[in-house]
């Protein structure tokens, strides 16, 4: 995608609706001006994956892909853009973006898919073969089931840029309702009390039955032991 940019020092003053911007490589460095409004629309659509050809005014074209953004956070409008500048044919390692596609068994089962990488690494063979996306399926995975960057396939060309053991993707056991967790909380509770000496294992079956809370075990346990300190002196 072509974007039309005017050279610029650090001096100049920014005509109205421009940004300043950079492009670079270990051998080159360029500044210039390009327009917002121009930019943002480029940049919804191409990302940092999509290849921008800079054209500068009355000057070269050069490829190049977009590294940073500075953002006005008040205003959610970018007001610097820093490019790295490609070669065509060359290898370019990029970041991109890992999107799943189908339901997995282990969210029938009520699990949850969740995204552990949400971008990947990646050395294309040139910037003109740089994936726009990777794509998972998941609909083989059950609960505790993961995907590894080793087992993602990808486009012809594209290597791996980090380790093949590195989790991307897991399906993770269904969340606990509040219930659930109270519940669970207070058989960790329960079972601490018992273990400790607190509780006797009938009160602590009527606390997880329902039949009584933890309060009032305790309580009538302390009324019993002081009924028989009080027998026992007698």
């Amino acid at each position: 995608m072509e974007l039309r940019a005017i050279p610029r020092t650090s001096q100049q003053k920014l005509a109205p609706g421009m940004i300043p911007a950079v492009a670079y490589n270990k051998e080159k460095n360029v500044s210039f001006a390009i327009e917002r409004r121009a930019f943002d629309r480029a940049f919804r659509q191409q990302g940092t994956t999509g290849l921008f050809d800079i054209v500068l005014e009355g000057g070269e074209t050069f490829p190049a892909l977009v590294k940073a953004v500075q953002m006005d956070k008040r205003r959610r409008e970018a007001i610097h853009a820093d490019f790295y500048l490609v070669t065509y044919g060359e290898p370019v390692q990029v970041s991109v973006p890992v999107h799943t596609t189908g339901r997995s068994q282990g969210e029938v089962m009520g699990g949850l898919v969740d995204i552990v990488v949400h971008s990947l690494d990646v050395i294309a063979p040139g910037p003109r073969r740089i994936p726009q996306e990777i794509t998972v399926d998941v609909t083989a995975l059950n609960i505790g089931d993961h995907v590894t960057a080793g087992q993602i396939r990808l486009p012809e060309g594209v290597k791996l840029a980090v380790d093949e053991d590195l989790v991307v993707i897991s399906v993770l056991p269904p969340r606990l309702t509040a219930e659930e967790l109270e519940a669970e909380t207070q058989a960790a509770q329960v079972a601490g009390l018992v273990a400790a000496g607190e509780l006797s294992e009938e009160a602590a079956a009527a606390v997880l039955e329902g039949d009584a809370s933890i309060e009032e075990v305790k309580a009538e346990a302390s009324e019993t032991a002081e009924g028989n300190s009080e027998t026992n002196q007698g």
